[in-house]
């Protein structure tokens, strides 16, 4: 295996490790609002194939050789830095959550608007930590379908479920989440506050 794609493996396994453990704490929670459909389960697939699937088949056998490229050694080292970063946000975004997170489109019961930590300038860095993640695998695993699998995975997720996500919130949070809108970024933070 080489060594970029250990550097792969090892943020990988960070990920799914986060991951893990803020399901489990979020494990038992009473949904007060599920926008979870056919949809959804669908989007969710396609990011596990594009960003699990693919990745594993490229790493452990050579089925996908065929689609495998060459770039510079500094493209790696940005794919690294990058997954560094990825990784940090995605776990302050699930700390700072706590047990208001769910894998799908849903509200708990007992739900709070999160707007401290990373939240306090941008309301998706989840969504930021994944798209920077996907970017770190298109430029650490040389090859077409495995590195740029979960970057299109997630583009089609994102824009999907954005919409629907912000408002499911607006409704639930009501003027609360309008005006944390205004105040931040989707998922950078805004340059100017209104």
């Amino acid at each position: 295996m080489e060594p970029w794609n250990i550097v792969f493996l090892v943020g990988f396994i960070a990920y799914v490790i986060i991951r893990g453990v803020f399901e489990q704490r979020s494990k038992g929670k009473v949904k007060a609002v599920s926008r979870s459909d056919r949809r959804e389960v669908i989007l969710i697939v396609i990011m596990a194939i594009g960003s699990m699937i693919l990745p594993v088949l490229y790493l452990f056998t050579s089925l996908l050789r065929f689609a495998d490229y060459r770039v510079p050694a500094f493209i790696q080292w940005i794919g690294a830095t990058l997954m560094v970063v990825a990784l940090w946000l995605f776990w302050r975004s699930h700390s700072d959550l706590g047990t208001n997170w769910s894998r799908t489109l849903e509200i708990q019961k007992g739900h709070q608007l999160i707007t401290h930590g990373v939240y306090g300038s941008i309301r998706h860095p989840m969504y930021a930590s994944i798209w920077l993640f996907s970017l770190a695998q298109g430029l650490l695993l040389e090859n077409w379908l495995a590195g740029w699998s979960a970057f299109v995975a997630f583009a089609i997720l994102y824009f999907v479920r954005i919409p629907n996500e912000e408002r499911m919130m607006s409704e639930f949070f009501g003027e609360q989440y309008d005006d944390y809108m205004s105040q931040t970024g989707r998922l950078l933070p805004r340059l100017r506050r209104s």
